[in-house]
């Protein structure tokens, strides 16, 4: 059923709380058929604040009757309504030729090992605003089989990449940095690798200095404390075998507390590429060149460190062709059509399911079937 291509928009509220990205694909949720346009909505700082003071709430604390993560998860939502209506209404698009929205919502709570992994916001009330469909909650499922519950892009990597040079690294760097290895013959192996900017970002917001290390201005200033560094890494999280997965806060900050914050901002980036490194001692064999997606590619600090520790190229997305600041949010799309077709979005070797399985859950617009 893969065969008939569906035109849908992807959304990403990703682990740096910096905003929405939403981007809409045309695809058949095997092939990749065109790109469509793409945009950020930034949050506003008094609602990041709000969001960021529910994220790593337990479950038990996240019910119905928390009025302030309910009201967090109707704002989150609100923001959606608006990327949705701008990315249609900047580039004169038709809703009516929207097939999809493929609705991630936010993360604030990931436990894969105790069954949970939770991500607010509201896909009845999105589907109801646009008029568009919208697949919400694809994690759950992964979970309930056994999963991790992420990565969840490997096999959009897979499909961008069916023409590219194998083996191939992806490296995606949010807050949480994740990796996508693909073999010559299109197996995945797929992990969170550690931190990626949110410990950096957490860094520069302790020290009054904005909310992220800016072009790597200070992570170039500073000098990386090797015995930090060596602390840092030494975790039991790097020496398990894959499928894993980490939750935003999974590290602390408290190795690098004694430090100036250039010296802080450099160990930290230097903790975030070295951490790569060790994944790449579990792969199947080493990959020929690594593609950087995420907002740590646009760090000069970070994309040198990373090129510093690896052996192999290290190239921002773009240099394959890929919209590196889109691609979390096409992911998205793109899984959103495979849940419609019933495809998996996870498979045991990218998130440790039992088996390949589907997921999503499925929102009509009011007066629209079942």
């Amino acid at each position: 059923m893969a065969e008939e291509t569906l035109t849908a928009i992807g959304l990403m509220s990703g682990t740096s709380m910096d905003g929405i990205d939403a981007a809409l694909l045309q695809t058949d949720g095997e092939r990749i058929a065109g790109f469509g346009p793409s945009l950020c909505v930034a949050y506003e700082p008094m609602f990041r604040n709000r969001l960021r003071a529910v994220v790593g709430r337990d479950p038990a604390d996240t019910s119905g009757s928390d009025t302030e993560v309910g009201g967090v998860a109707e704002d989150l939502t609100g923001y959606h309504v608006e990327a949705v209506r701008r990315l249609i209404s900047d580039n004169g698009l038709d809703a009516a030729t929207i097939d999809v929205i493929g609705f991630h919502g936010h993360t604030i709570f990931h436990d894969p090992e105790h069954g949970v992994t939770r991500q607010i916001g509201n896909g009845e009330r999105l589907a109801g605003e646009t008029g568009i469909p919208v697949v919400s909650d694809f994690r759950t499922n992964d979970v309930a089989h056994g999963g991790q519950g992420a990565p969840f892009a490997p096999l959009y990597h897979a499909a961008l990449s069916w023409n590219y040079e194998k083996p191939l690294g992806v490296l995606n760097i949010g807050g949480v940095a994740n990796v996508t290895w693909i073999s010559p013959d299109g197996g995945l192996v797929a992990f969170d690798t550690g931190p990626g900017n949110a410990l950096i970002d957490d860094w520069v917001r302790r020290n009054g200095d904005g909310e992220m290390d800016l072009d790597g201005h200070l992570a170039h200033a500073g000098q990386v404390d090797e015995n930090v560094l060596e602390t840092l890494l030494d975790n039991p999280y790097f020496a398990r075998p894959y499928p894993k997965s980490l939750d935003r806060d999974e590290f602390s900050l408290d190795p690098v507390s004694h430090l100036s914050v250039a010296d802080g901002a450099a160990t930290l980036t230097a903790f975030s590429a070295a951490a790569v490194d060790k994944a790449v001692h579990l792969f199947p064999a080493l990959p020929n060149r690594w593609l950087v997606c995420g907002g740590g590619r646009h760090n000069p600090a970070m994309m040198a460190a990373l090129r510093k520790i690896l052996l192999q190229p290290v190239e921002p997305a773009e240099m394959a062709g890929w919209q590196g600041d889109a691609l979390e949010a096409q992911a998205f799309a793109f899984l959103a059509v495979r849940s419609l077709k019933g495809l998996p979005l996870s498979l045991p070797s990218t998130t440790g399911v039992s088996e390949p399985v589907t997921g999503g859950v499925l929102h009509h617009p009011e007066g629209v079937g079942d």
